[in-house]
């Protein structure tokens, strides 16, 4: 979902909001009326605010599948590899992988550099279809497939664990994907470094006012009522 508003110099994430809350809320009505059970990718901004604000639509209408909502967070990956590769000076992109967790905008951003492992590394202007082809291939049956997403953290297999471990129900983590959407969220938390501990108290922070934010914006829209 990319039909919103992206930010402009001087904007900030209360402005994006202002704009784009709406937007999401009228499209998501749309999906839930014509096309409930379509796969729902959310790269709107705010996304930590927007895919609950997606989420309260479809559960108002009868209709939410956590499994088939995401929040597209693979940018923040792609950022955090690049950076350790101009620490690094390597140059093979599938040497670098660092998993990104927490939410989609500053202080949410956690990048656990401890984790770091080999991947292959994608172009930013490559993350829309990325994620779009890897859900369509989990769909038509395809197995193994993992990308870091922001999803509702009840509503998926292993999501009960990481929302009591942080205390939040929408979290950024490496998700497996099948045919019908998240199969299992991957709970990288068990071996974060002290130091990540404490990005991610901020991290849960920032979060909860955000997760709340979007909620609350649909609690009050006379028209999902």
């Amino acid at each position: 979902m990319a039909d919103s508003r992206s930010g402009k110099p001087g904007m900030t994430r209360d402005d994006l909001f202002n704009i784009n809350a709406g937007i999401v809320r009228d499209l998501i009505t749309g999906v839930a009326a014509t096309c409930s059970k379509a796969f729902i990718l959310v790269i709107s901004n705010p996304v930590n605010s927007t895919v609950p604000i997606a989420a309260e639509v479809m559960k108002k209408a009868g209709v939410f599948d956590p499994k088939r909502l995401f929040g597209v967070t693979t940018l923040d990956v792609v950022r955090a590899e690049t950076f350790v590769q101009e620490i690094t000076g390597e140059k093979d992109p599938s040497k670098t992988v660092i998993p990104v967790i927490g939410g989609h905008s500053g202080e949410t951003i956690v990048p656990l550099f401890s984790q770091a492992k080999p991947a292959v590394n994608i172009p930013a202007d490559k993350l829309g279809p990325l994620v779009k082809q890897s859900v369509i291939k989990a769909a038509k049956g395809e197995k193994g497939i993992v990308e870091p997403s922001y999803v509702y953290l009840p509503g998926v297999g292993g999501g009960d664990a990481i929302a009591k471990d942080t205390g939040v129900e929408y979290f950024s983590v490496p998700v497996e994907l099948g045919p019908s959407g998240v199969e299992k969220a991957q709970n990288v938390l068990s071996s974060v470094s002290s130091e990540e501990k404490q990005l991610l108290e901020a991290c849960k922070t920032g979060l909860k006012g955000s997760i709340s934010k979007g909620v609350e914006f649909i609690a009050k829209s006379p028209e999902t009522k």
